[in-house]
């Protein structure tokens, strides 16, 4: 059982999304302990895994599969037997804060169907510790996950965020970090700034910074550059690719309509750009198709 502490309200019927370590045991709190040891039911992705948590802090108990192959099938049988008998269930990923690339979203979306109350314990997260530590900024950015598995798919969506004027943060496992980080340099230049993290919280934590070409070669080089679980920040575009990606954006939206020398005075009066800016990208927009 959880050690004592402060008193800790389990809330029935309820689905809590409890976070749990992404790596150092010790930084599961006080609350997500006597939640996991109180609920009702416990879902793991991994039960294994969890088990290994459990055993850790001597909570007694098994947990039920709950992942991405039996999800939907199992989430509104849950949802009834919570509501049904008044139970609280708890829900817990592999490591870090559930339904963040991982299994939980059709659970919450029948929950929340079916009037069923959903808390948050908060905790570990690997975005998070990898955002603040990465020095790059923090008031505006967008979490992407894991890009798509296939190259060309891959490079048609980092080509659709080149142009963004905020952090973004991905998912990447060892054996694609490389090759993902080549694909980011061919979409995104090598300058672009850039972060990752690799094995937040253990023992061999370790952050590359630098330019995009300068962190994906010191990455080949390290011998354990391939090992471990990665976050890959990227920085924001700089200023010219971004009001290049809005110029692009508006005179697509407005080729259907109008001809090419209104969208091209509408568009510079839009965005308060020059017009030979716009007018030039235009062009370019006519030989590429």
């Amino acid at each position: 059982m959880p050690d004592s502490g402060p008193s800790v309200t389990i809330e029935r019927p309820c689905l809590y999304l409890v976070a749990t370590p992404i790596g150092n045991l010790a930084d599961l709190g006080f609350r997500a302990r006597q939640v996991l040891a109180d609920a009702d039911l416990l879902l793991a992705e991994d039960t294994r895994m969890t088990q290994r948590l459990l055993d850790h802090y001597g909570i007694a108990r098994r947990a039920q599969a709950l992942h991405e192959h039996n999800e939907r099938e199992v989430a509104s049988g849950i949802v009834r037997r919570l509501l049904e008998q008044r139970q609280t269930a708890a829900l817990v990923s592999d490591a870090g804060t559930p339904l963040l690339s991982d299994p939980g979203f059709p659970l919450v979306q029948a929950a929340l169907a079916a009037g069923l109350a959903v808390r948050a314990v908060p905790g570990a997260s690997a975005l998070l510790a990898a955002l603040c530590v990465a020095g790059l900024p923090t008031d505006r950015f967008a979490f992407e996950g894991f890009l798509p598995p296939r190259e060309q798919a891959a490079r048609q969506r980092l080509d659709a965020l080149a142009d963004k004027d905020h952090t973004l943060v991905f998912y990447e496992s060892p054996r694609r970090v490389l090759r993902t980080l080549a694909l980011m340099r061919e979409s995104m230049g090598g300058e672009r700034a850039c972060c990752v993290a690799r094995e937040l919280t253990k023992l061999h934590e370790t952050h590359y910074r630098g330019s995009l070409a300068d962190v994906s070669q010191t990455l080949a080089d390290d011998p354990f550059g391939e090992a471990g679980e990665f976050v890959i920040l990227l920085g924001p575009a700089p200023a010219a690719a971004a009001a290049t990606g809005e110029i692009q954006r508006v005179l697509a939206l407005l080729a259907p309509h109008v001809s090419r020398r209104t969208a091209v005075d509408l568009t510079a009066s839009l965005l308060a750009r020059p017009r030979n800016e716009v007018y030039a990208l235009a062009l370019r927009n006519q030989d590429d198709e």
